[in-house]
């Protein structure tokens, strides 16, 4: 069983491996072909195509640089409009927190007074009344 078994996995090695040659073979017909094709002189109708596809390639190349650097213009001017922004609110933030502060001690200090005013009537309420 093992020699019939052996014999299909050969006979499946040798059609895989002439499957890879062929392809193989075809990869190197058409690189050669390319590269012939590469390689042969232009002719006067295609030296002008060339050039004016080159025109056309570097009208459209200049564009995209200017629509690229106007782009690139605003992205940088708002970065710079938001950092200072941020800056701005940073500052602002702080500002809000003395604030808060300084109303917390004007809160506590009123607190003491209103105590203190308290405890005096408090007293003199309890002080002797003269008749």
């Amino acid at each position: 069983m093992s020699v019939i078994h052996d014999r299909n996995e050969s006979a499946n090695a040798d059609a895989d491996l002439s499957s890879v040659t062929d392809v193989e073979a075809g990869i190197r017909e058409f690189v050669r072909n390319d590269i012939a094709y590469l390689r042969r002189a232009p002719s006067i109708a295609e030296s002008t195509a060339d050039a004016g596809a080159e025109a056309t390639v570097n009208n459209v190349n200049t564009l995209i640089q200017r629509v690229a650097g106007a782009s690139a213009t605003e992205i940088d001017n708002l970065i710079n409009e938001l950092e200072s922004l941020r800056a701005l609110m940073h500052e602002e933030g702080q500002r809000v927190q003395r604030d808060l502060a300084n109303f917390a001690k004007l809160s506590q200090t009123a607190m003491k007074s209103t105590r203190i005013i308290s405890d005096n009537l408090a007293q003199w309420k309890r002080a002797p009344q003269p008749d």
